[in-house]
C-alpha cells in the first residue's frame, strides 16, 4: 500500500528434480565434476574517448588502446551452460591485470600464436600452461580504470547474441584461481545479480540493456532467449547432467572464442531432499524497494495500531525504506556492539528484498495484477474479504479459489486480473511477529503500535537470538517495522554464538560429539546448563563437553556449599542480634566494604548482559573472600565465643546481608538453587526469591582507606599460610592451630598495617607475634610477598577440648579445666541460658 512492492525477477537456487526453490538451509554441498572453460571475450573495436582512460600519460594510453582493439578479456567458469545469460564480465581494482601476447603454440592449438589476450598478472602462467601455450610476452599492464571504460562483445555474437558486455568492478573478484575475470550473468548467480543491479544506472547512462534474461526454465531446459540453444537441459528431470555445457562448448569453439577446457571435481549445491544438484535460474519475483520513496503509511497499518499511529507515521512519508531502517539502527541498543556495526553494513549495502517464493507450502503472497497495466491491484474491499476468508478457512482460502473470483467479485471481473499464487519468504513471516504480539493492546497496552515510543515508555523489548539473525530474523524484523510502523520493533538487540564441542567442532550425531541439554539437565540439572551458559562468552561460540560440564559442577558446588554453609550459620539469628554498623569489628566493616563494590559490580553486569562477568565476579567473591578467608577466620568466632559476643552478633549481621545480597543476585541465574536457598530460610507458601529485588546496599559501608590496609594484612597473610603449609608437608605440624609463627615485617606499610590485629586470628593460629625487621636468613619467605620472613614456631601449651587452640591458658577455670577462659565464659553463658530457658 505504500508503493514499495513492485515486480521484478532474481536468480534463486532451483532444484529441476522437485520443481521448486531452495532457500540456503536446504541445500547441502557435495562433490560435482564441473566441465570448465576458459573463453576469450574480444574488446570493442569502437575505442573509448582517450581523456577517460589517461593515467599518467596520454601517449601511453592512445598506445595501449591500439593494441587493446584486438585483444580479447578471458573469463574462466565451471557453468559453460551459463554463458548464454552472460551479460557482463567483472574485474576488481585490487587485481593487477596485464596485456599478453602469445609467441608460440602448437598449430592445432585453441590459443593461437600473436593472440593479444587480456589476464590478472598472477594467474598468467597458470592459464597458459592450461591453454598449452609454449611461450608468451607480457606487452604492458593495464590500469584498472582503462578497463572500467572499456567493453566487450558477447564470444556467440554471430549467434544472436548482438549486445555490449561492459566491464564491471567487483568485490567478489580475487587473483585466487581462474583468470582474474569473472563472467557474469545475472540471471544466474547472487553476486552476478548484485552487481548487475547495483551497476543500473550506469549501464543505462551508457546505453545498454539491463534486461536479465529468462535463459533456464523450471525445467532446466534453456529457453529462447538463449538464441540457438532453446531445449538443451542443463539438468534433467533425474537429476543427471543435460546436454546443455557440451552444446555451448561446442558453440564456443566453432566461434574460435575457447583457449581451453577442463574438468573440476569440488563442491557444488545438492538439494537436502533428492540429494541432486541444483542450479541458479532467474525467474520472476516480488521485491519490496529499499530506496524508493514511500507514499503513505496509514494504509499500512494493523487495526491495532493504526488508531496511535497514524498521524505519527505520516511524518516519514518520501522517506525511503533504506533510510528509516538505517536511523532505527542508531536507537537500538546493540549487545555485543559490534551487532550495529553488522546489521548497518547489510543494510546499507542489500540490494532490494525479495519477499516471493515458488513453493507448494506456505503462506500466499495475496496479490492480484492487472493483466493490461501490470498495476497491481489495492482495493480496501477487497482486502476485507482476503482477511476475512483467512481468519475462517487459513491461508489455504487463498489457493482453494484458482482465478480469485471470491475475492474479487463483485467489483472487478477476474478475467482481467492475475491471481499471484507465489508464496511469502519464510523470514518474512517470521519478521512479522511484532505485529501479532507486542501490539495486541490487551496484553501490551503499553507497547502498542508506535505509542511506546512517542510516549517514552519505559517498556523495553528485546530480540535475542544467534548472531546469524543479522542476516535473518532481527532483519527482517526491521524492515517490516520501519516499512509499516516508521520505527525498529525492538529497543534492545542481544546475539550470542553457537555451541560447539570441547574441541572446538560443529556438534553433528555422525561424529558422535553432541551434548544435548536435556542430558545435561537430567544428569547434573538445569541450573549447571545455566550456570555453563552464564560463565561462557556468548558473544563468541561456546564449547560444551563432559569435561567442561565436570568442571562446571564442580564450580556450582563450591557456590552451593557456601552458601549452605551460611544457612546453618544464620540458623539462630534473629532481629535482637543485629548490631549497627558503627559497632562492628573492621574485619566485618571489611567484609560489608566488599558488598558495595560487588553490588555495583553485579548490577552494572547485569544491565549491560555481561553474565560472565556477575559469574566470574561472585565466584570470586564466594570462594575466595568469603568461603576462603573470611568464614575461614569468622568459623572460630561463630563457633566458640560466647552468645553475648559482639564479634559473633557482628559477624550474623554480616552474614545476613551478605546472604540476601547473594542469593538475589544469582537469582537470575541458578534459578532453581537461589529459590531452594531462599525458602530454607524463608519458607513461604507463597514467598519466592523472585519477588525479590536486589537489597540496597548503603554507600556508608564503603572504605577504601581500609580496604587497602586489609589488602596489605591479607599479604602478610600469605605469607604465613605458605610457611605452614610447608611445616604441614614435613609433617612438622598437622593444623595450623598447632603453630605460633613469628611474622617480621621489613616493609614499614606492611608492618602499621598489621598494628592492631590479632594476626592469630587472622592466621588461624593458636598465637602470633609480629615483629619489625627483615628475620633471621632461615626464616621462611616468598618472592611475590617481599620484606616478609616468617619462622613457623609450634605453639605451646595445652590443646583446648572446645576450639582446639594449644593455649597456656587451659586449666586456669576450674569450673571447665578442660578449655581456655573464653570457651568457659561461652560455656558458662551457654549453661545459664539453658537453665533459664527451663
Amino acid at each position: 500500500a505504500n508503493g514499495t512492492l513492485y515486480r521484478g525477477s532474481k536468480p534463486v537456487m532451483w532444484s529441476v528434480v522437485e520443481k521448486t526453490a531452495l532457500a540456503e538451509a536446504e541445500v547441502e554441498y557435495e562433490d560435482y565434476t564441473s566441465d570448465t572453460i576458459w573463453v576469450k571475450f574480444p574488446l570493442d573495436k569502437n575505442k573509448p574517448p582517450v581523456d577517460l582512460l589517461v593515467d599518467g600519460n596520454k601517449e601511453n594510453a592512445i598506445a595501449a588502446l591500439d593494441e587493446l582493439m584486438s585483444a580479447s578479456v578471458v573469463i574462466w567458469t565451471t557453468t559453460p551452460w551459463t554463458i548464454p545469460g552472460n551479460r557482463a564480465v567483472s574485474f576488481s581494482p585490487k587485481v593487477k591485470y596485464a596485456l599478453f601476447r602469445v609467441t608460440e603454440s602448437p598449430a592445432d592449438n585453441w590459443a593461437k600464436k600473436s593472440d593479444l589476450l587480456i589476464i590478472a598478472e598472477k594467474l598468467a602462467d597458470a592459464v597458459f600452461k592450461q591453454a598449452r601455450v609454449t611461450s608468451y610476452e607480457k606487452i604492458r599492464e593495464i590500469p584498472s580504470g582503462m578497463l572500467a571504460q572499456l567493453v566487450c562483445h558477447h564470444p556467440l555474437q554471430k549467434l544472436g547474441y548482438e549486445f555490449k558486455v561492459p566491464l564491471l568492478a567487483g568485490d567478489h573478484v580475487t587473483d585466487e584461481d581462474g583468470t582474474g575475470f569473472v563472467h557474469t550473468a545475472p540471471g544466474h548467480g547472487r553476486e552476478d545479480f548484485d552487481i548487475w543491479m547495483a551497476s543500473g544506472k550506469m549501464l543505462a547512462e551508457r546505453g545498454i540493456d539491463t534486461h536479465i534474461p529468462f535463459t533456464v526454465g523450471p525445467d532446466g531446459a534453456l529457453t529462447k532467449e538463449a538464441p540457438c540453444f532453446e531445449g538443451k537441459r542443463v539438468i534433467d528431470d533425474k537429476g543427471n547432467k543435460g546436454d546443455a555445457n557440451d552444446a555451448v562448448i561446442k558453440a564456443l569453439t566453432d566461434a574460435n572464442a575457447l583457449i581451453a577446457r577442463g574438468r573440476l571435481k569440488h563442491q557444488y549445491p545438492h538439494s537436502w531432499r533428492s540429494k541432486k544438484p541444483v542450479i541458479y535460474r532467474n525467474t520472476p519475483q516480488w521485491f519490496i524497494a529499499m530506496d524508493r520513496p514511500i507514499n503513505s503509511f496509514s494504509v499500512a497499518l494493523s487495526a491495532a495500531s493504526a488508531g496511535e499511529g497514524a498521524e505519527a507515521l505520516s511524518n516519514y512519508q518520501g522517506e525511503t525504506l533504506r533510510e528509516l531502517a538505517l536511523d532505527g539502527i542508531k536507537s537500538v541498543r546493540w549487545v555485543p556492539q559490534s551487532g550495529e556495526n553488522r546489521i548497518n553494513g547489510m543494510i546499507q549495502n542489500r540490494p532490494d528484498w525479495v519477499i516471493s517464493r515458488q513453493r507448494a507450502w506456505g503462506v500466499p503472497i495475496t496479490v492480484f495484477v492487472n493483466k493490461e497495466t501490470g498495476e497491481t491491484l489495492l482495493d480496501d474491499r477487497v482486502n476485507a474479504r482476503i482477511v476475512d476468508a483467512f481468519k475462517k478457512e487459513g491461508a489455504d482460502a487463498w489457493f482453494a479459489d484458482k482465478d480469485g473470483a471470491r475475492f474479487l467479485k463483485p467489483d472487478f471481473e477476474p478475467a482481467k486480473f492475475e491471481k499471484v499464487n507465489d508464496i511469502l519468504d519464510v523470514w518474512f513471516d517470521s519478521g512479522s511477529t511484532h505485529a501479532f504480539t507486542l501490539e495486541d493492546p490487551k496484553q501490551f497496552p503499553s507497547l502498542a503500535g508506535i505509542k511506546r515510543k512517542r510516549d517514552g515508555g519505559k517498556d523495553t523489548v528485546m530480540y535475542l537470538e544467534g548472531s546469524d539473525q543479522h542476516r535473518g530474523w532481527f532483519h527482517s524484523s526491521l524492515l517490516e517495522a520501519c516499512g509499516t510502523r516508521g520505527r525498529p520493533p525492538y529497543d534492545v538487540v542481544l546475539t550470542h554464538g553457537f555451541v560447539l564441542d570441547e574441541n572446538g567442532r560443529p556438534m553433528s550425531k555422525s561424529v558422535g560429539n553432541v551434548v544435548a541439554p536435556q542430558t545435561v539437565i537430567k544428569d547434573s540439572g538445569a541450573d549447571i546448563l545455566r550456570l555453563w551458559v552464564a560463565a561462557a562468552d556468548y558473544s563468541d561460540d561456546l564449547r560444551l563437553g563432559q569435561e567442561i560440564i565436570k568442571t562446571t559442577v564442580d564450580t556450582y558446588r563450591k557456590l552451593r556449599n557456601t552458601l549452605r554453609w551460611m544457612l546453618g550459620s544464620l540458623h539462630p539469628f534473629t532481629e535482637a542480634d543485629r548490631v549497627a554498623f558503627e559497632k562492628m569489628p573492621e574485619l566485618e566493616e571489611l567484609m560489608l566494604h566488599r558488598l558495595v563494590e560487588v553490588d555495583a559490580i553485579v548490577r552494572k553486569a547485569y544491565i549491560e548482559f555481561d553474565y560472565k562477568r556477575v559469574f566470574a565476579t561472585l565466584v570470586q567473591f564466594m570462594t575466595v573472600d568469603l568461603s576462603a578467608f573470611y568464614f575461614d577466620i569468622r568459623k572460630d568466632t561463630l563457633y566458640c565465643d560466647p552468645i553475648s559476643s559482639v564479634a559473633r552478633k557482628s559477624c550474623l549481621t554480616v552474614l545476613d546481608h551478605t546472604f540476601k545480597s547473594l542469593t538475589t543476585w544469582i537469582a537470575p541465574i541458578l534459578c532453581f538453587t537461589a529459590e531452594e536457598v531462599w525458602l530454607a530460610r524463608f519458607p513461604s507458601e507463597n514467598g519466592s526469591v523472585h519477588n525479590e529485588t536486589f537489597p540496597e546496599v548503603p554507600a556508608s559501608w564503603r572504605n577504601d582507606a581500609l580496604s587497602e590496609k586489609w589488602k596489605k594484612i591479607r599479604t602478610v597473610r600469605r605469607a604465613v599460610t605458605g610457611a605452614l603449609e610447608i611445616e604441614r608437608a614435613q609433617k612438622r605440624i598437622g593444623s595450623s592451630l598447632e603453630a605460633a609463627p613469628v611474622i617480621y615485617i621489613a616493609d614499614k606499610e606492611l608492618f602499621d598495617a598489621c598494628k592492631g590485629i590479632d594476626m592469630a586470628e587472622v592466621c588461624i593460629t593458636s598465637d602470633a607475634t609480629v615483629e619489625a625487621g627483615e628475620g633471621p636468613a632461615d626464616a621462611f619467605r616468598m618472592p611475590e610477598v617481599p620484606g616478609v620472613a616468617v619462622q613457623p614456631v609450634r605453639a605451646e601449651g595445652t590443646k583446648c577440648a572446645r576450639s582446639w587452640k594449644i593455649s597456656k591458658l587451659v586449666g586456669s577455670d576450674k569450673e571447665y579445666p578442660d578449655v581456655t577462659p573464653r570457651d568457659a565464659d561461652a560455656l558458662r553463658e551457654y549453661h545459664a541460658a539453658r537453665k533459664a530457658a527451663g
